[in-house]
């Protein structure tokens, strides 16, 4: 049974900007490592895994990190690995936006947000995630803090400044300043604030905010000293910056993809989301045969066995950018399978599990929908989560086996195959506008043998797909 994930269900079953400015080793026996690579050593509990945001303020009733954490097993059913906290700091009071304030204006970096409990209730969340054997990384704030943080008292010389000698910030963050990477005593005192949370708290690595627009040099510099005081760090880039991933970062945000997703929905007329100025983005027209133009640039401008982070919506999205339904529409499915099937890792933010349709608000309290009782979205995400953990096919970077594309007589039709080992995935899908005859240029791919994953029965080509009709066919 195929099935199409649209905007009013399962059928059948920041915007941003800024301020200027020893894990284990990959395993890939046989594969002669040389400049073109990364030397970032990934974890090997990275390489099939699936992250979830966690937008704590909005997680719960409480927003409390002791409601979230008896939220944990239910996250273990749902297939997460990997938790992705968003800032857990306090929140700057000066100029601070709205009534509670931007995550990203943090007042210590050394300190946990009292609204969200205590930083020993923290550390047993923590503890317990680890239990569940998942890991937690921090979203961390490294370009800018907060106006009353307390290094602005304390170490005034760390912030940029004007000719005037006044600390800056930039566009409408009218709540930070801009740290001073220029001078190495700030340097030493953001890696020490970073190393603070993964020996005194235990968490496995970081989400850094705007990670490119920090000079590409403090990572490569920070990396090892934060190796030294954990082993199998995580790091993940808000950006989509290749020169950050030889050194430093694990994964970064696969921005250009997102975009793609986007253009490919308006031009089958399913973008709807409207400006402040009351329009609908205009975009170039794209289709489903696009996507291997841009992972095959990828491939050439990123070092080899970099991770990129594939996603349908994320928090700056929601707030900013409209929902995964307001953007994708009809294709929102197809995109979702896509997400884990193409080359990287997903992600599931808060509310994407529950099919969540509409915006949190972002400086003031607002709350999740009820995962009870479990709806089709749990169960969407719930076996392509299950999908990912069992096919070394979709495993992160070199560990996953290579793309191979079917061209089809449609654009719109997008067909390929994955195979690693035992493991092989299909995937054929429709991100047009109208129904398509699945008719191949060449050859078409093989099932033979394989299974259709979401029907569970024999595998067999389609003959035609619907907009947004997706089919995945794995081994027996």
């Amino acid at each position: 049974m195929r099935k199409i994930f649209g905007a009013l269900g399962l059928i059948g079953a920041m915007l941003f900007s800024a301020c200027g400015g020893n894990g284990k080793a990959a395993k890939n026996e046989g594969v002669e490592r040389d400049s073109t690579f990364t030397n970032v050593k990934h974890p090997e509990w990275s390489r099939n895994a699936v992250i979830y945001e966690v937008n704590l303020r909005q997680y719960s009733d409480s927003g409390n990190v002791t409601s979230f954490a008896r939220d944990l097993p239910r996250l273990k059913e749902l297939g997460v690995d990997i938790l992705w906290m968003m800032p857990i700091h306090p929140i700057s009071k000066k100029d601070r936006k709205g009534t509670l304030g931007s995550y990203y204006a943090v007042a210590d970096y050394k300190a946990f947000n009292p609204e969200f409990g205590t930083i020993d209730q923290f550390k047993d969340m923590v503890k317990k995630a680890h239990d569940n054997g998942m890991k937690v990384i921090l979203d961390w704030v490294p370009n800018h803090s907060g106006r009353d943080n307390v290094w602005v008292e304390q170490h005034p010389d760390w912030y940029e400044k004007d000719s005037l000698g006044n600390m800056v910030g930039v566009y409408d963050w009218t709540d930070v300043y801009c740290f001073d990477y220029n001078n190495p005593e700030m340097r030493k005192g953001m890696i020490d604030a970073l190393k603070f949370w993964l020996t005194e708290v235990d968490v496995d690595g970081f989400r850094c905010d705007v990670a490119g627009e920090v000079p590409t040099d403090f990572w490569d510099e920070a990396r090892p000293q934060l190796e030294e005081a954990k082993a199998d760090v995580f790091m993940l880039a808000e950006a989509s910056q290749p020169d950050l991933h030889k050194n430093g970062f694990d994964m970064g945000y696969n921005w250009p993809m997102k975009d793609l997703f986007s253009e490919i929905a308006a031009t089958s007329g399913q973008y709807t989301f409207k400006g402040e100025d009351g329009k609908v983005r205009e975009f170039p027209e794209k289709h489903a045969a696009d996507i291997k133009g841009l992972l095959d640039q990828q491939a050439v401008d990123y070092p080899k066995d970099t991770y990129l982070m594939n996603m349908v919506t994320n928090h700056d999205l929601n707030s900013w950018e409209g929902t995964e339904f307001d953007r994708l529409g009809n294709l929102t499915g197809a995109f979702a399978v896509l997400s884990y099937t193409l080359p990287g890792m997903p992600l599931i933010y808060t509310g994407q599990e529950t099919g969540m349709n509409r915006a949190f608000a972002f400086f003031e309290k607002d709350k999740a929908p009820t995962w009870e009782p479990k709806n089709e979205y749990f169960t969407f995400y719930q076996r392509l989560n299950g999908l990912k953990h069992s096919q070394q096919a979709l495993a992160a970077g070199l560990e996953g086996g290579e793309m191979v594309y079917y061209p089809a007589e449609s654009n719109d039709v997008l067909a390929f195959s994955r195979e690693k080992g035992d493991s092989k995935v299909v995937v054929l899908t429709n991100l047009g506008k109208e129904a398509q005859k699945v008719t191949f240029k060449s050859d078409a791919p093989k099932v033979d043998g394989m299974v259709d994953f979401f029907a569970a029965s024999d595998a067999a080509l389609p003959a035609e797909l619907q907009p947004g009709e997706y089919v995945v066919f794995v081994n027996k």
